[in-house]
């Protein structure tokens, strides 16, 4: 089995792109809607987080907008709730991959926004990123509801830059384009890797050891 990385920065098409794959019949792993499921009325990380955070429950949920409001401009604050957010999201992770692999299936995704930043890229075999050009990332930011400037820039601080993200792949899915290419983009990649999958190969063949 082949497990791919999907990231990508805020605003770069990451979703549109898991979508993609998962219309293609490929199992995509969510780590945005595990976290909201996990602060969820019965979610695992809901006990923690209202004992951290004091007075973010609403009806046997995390109340998102008020725990956002609690750690927005506090590092120290954003760093405690990703300490017991982050850890609870991977083990939903490694339950997805151990139901694929008894499933026997070739090919998976682990769309996780800060899959370099949280060291869940060593989970993969390849990373894929989603890029479109700085100009039409900030028009998709523009465009969303509730846009707040001073917030999306302290999400874009926690992430790293694209650059840095493209030179780290190992596949660049461009998003900025037309839908079209990118979907033909990866109707091609998922062809490839499903091949891949069926072809016994040595650790590290797949990125070109």
């Amino acid at each position: 089995m082949i497990v791919l990385g999907l990231t990508g920065s805020i605003a770069m098409g990451k979703s549109t792109a898991a979508a993609m794959f998962a219309r293609l019949g490929v199992p995509v792993f969510d780590a945005d809607l595990t976290a909201h499921r996990l602060m969820a009325p019965r979610g695992a990380g809901v006990a923690s987080i209202e004992a951290a955070f004091p007075g973010v429950l609403r009806g046997g949920s995390i109340d998102r907008a008020a725990l956002a409001a609690r750690v927005f401009g506090d590092p120290a604050a954003l760093e405690q709730l990703e300490s017991l957010l982050h850890p609870l999201v991977y083990a939903e992770a490694a339950a997805f991959l151990r139901r694929a692999r008894r499933q026997r299936r070739p090919l998976v995704v682990l769309d996780i926004p800060l899959l370099y930043e949280t060291g869940g890229s060593a989970l993969c075999d390849l990373v894929a990123v989603v890029s479109a050009p700085a100009r039409l990332q900030a028009a998709r930011l523009a465009a969303r509801p509730g846009h707040d400037r001073r917030r999306l820039a302290a999400i874009a601080a926690r992430q790293l830059p694209d650059a840095e993200k493209r030179r780290r792949a190992d596949i660049v899915i461009p998003t900025g384009l037309g839908r079209g290419l990118t979907q033909r983009v990866i109707g091609s990649l998922v062809d490839a890797l499903r091949r891949a999958a069926m072809v016994p190969m040595r650790p590290g063949r797949l990125r070109g050891a």
